[in-house]
């Protein structure tokens, strides 16, 4: 009985010893890994919050969707999404619509922090109502999101407040100076009259003067039908809009086949939704700087 009674007490001992050893472990992995997660929608998203992010201790960055996405407009969300969004304390995102999946993340994940970029700033509709969600291709509609994002960061991470506001200011002081030079380079020239590939483009359009006559692309991605061609075309040679602007991130073709038809010219402006992997912070400046010089070469080219 006493020997039953004995190896009883030992068991239990080591059991007890095994939770506490568990448990420690439990603790200094919180301990390591005691870092915030932010995690942002798409390309444009990751590069202003990268910019607001730097250097600040004990914060982990990723971007949920491949930089080559694209805008989010009808995305469906992966399996990958949701692991990655499982590790995330904030979400930022851009809205005014962009983010069609948000309703599925909310629902997968209730408490979760989401910063929108696009807050509160006045949105472009088009003829039918829609408003346009594409606020950060202008360069004062990047502004104003560095600006909400920074807020968000500071209202949902509050012992990093001062850090995320203080680099905000510093990149909003560098996109400041980007707009003055581009409005001073581009104010010179009196006709922009222009043809873009699709939406992107409004709040950039403008911000800097250009006259957007048509769109060869209403829907990102779904080429015109014979009948819209047809009817583009017809308006480029009655307007003799000479400038087509093409984007990267889609098939050339159809701007390709309208400036075949006419006297315009495709150029390419790149409404800064894709990039390289672990894209540098000074990526969206350095894809807007070589839009201007895109820009500058089309109107001298067609004055």
């Amino acid at each position: 009985m006493k020997l039953n009674t004995l190896l009883r007490t030992l068991l239990i001992t080591l059991a007890f010893s095994f939770i506490l050893a568990g448990c420690s472990a439990g603790t200094e992995n919180t301990t390591e890994n005691n870092e915030t997660t932010i995690v942002t929608s798409f390309y444009p998203m990751y590069i202003f919050t990268q910019n607001i992010v730097k250097d600040i201790p004990g914060i982990k960055l990723e971007n949920m969707t491949e930089p080559q996405q694209g805008c989010l407009h009808d995305y469906q969300m992966v399996p990958a999404d949701l692991k990655t969004l499982e590790k995330a304390d904030i979400f930022v995102i851009n809205g005014a619509g962009m983010e069609a999946f948000l309703d599925k993340v909310i629902k997968q994940r209730p408490s979760l922090k989401i910063v929108e970029a696009s807050k509160n700033i006045e949105l472009i509709k088009d003829p039918n109502g829609e408003k346009n969600a594409h606020v950060w291709v202008g360069v004062s509609g990047a502004i104003q999101e560095v600006k909400n994002i920074a807020e968000g960061l500071a209202e949902s991470d509050a012992k990093n407040a001062d850090a995320y506001r203080k680099n905000a200011s510093e990149y909003v002081k560098q996109l400041g100076a980007l707009k003055e030079k581009m409005n001073k380079e581009l104010k010179e020239f009196k006709k922009k009259d222009v043809i873009t590939f699709h939406e992107a483009f409004p709040y950039f359009a403008k911000e800097f003067g250009l006259n957007i006559v048509s769109v060869v692309e209403r829907e990102p991605g779904t080429e015109p039908s014979a009948g819209e061609l047809a009817g583009l075309i017809n308006k480029i040679k009655s307007t003799n809009v000479k400038i087509l602007f093409a984007e990267p991130q889609y098939s050339a073709k159809a701007a390709e086949s309208i400036a075949k038809q006419t006297d315009a010219k495709v150029y390419m402006l790149d409404p800064v939704v894709t990039g390289e992997k672990n894209a540098p912070a000074d990526r969206y400046i350095k894809t807007m700087e070589e839009n201007l010089k895109v820009l500058v070469k089309a109107f001298k080219e067609n004055q």
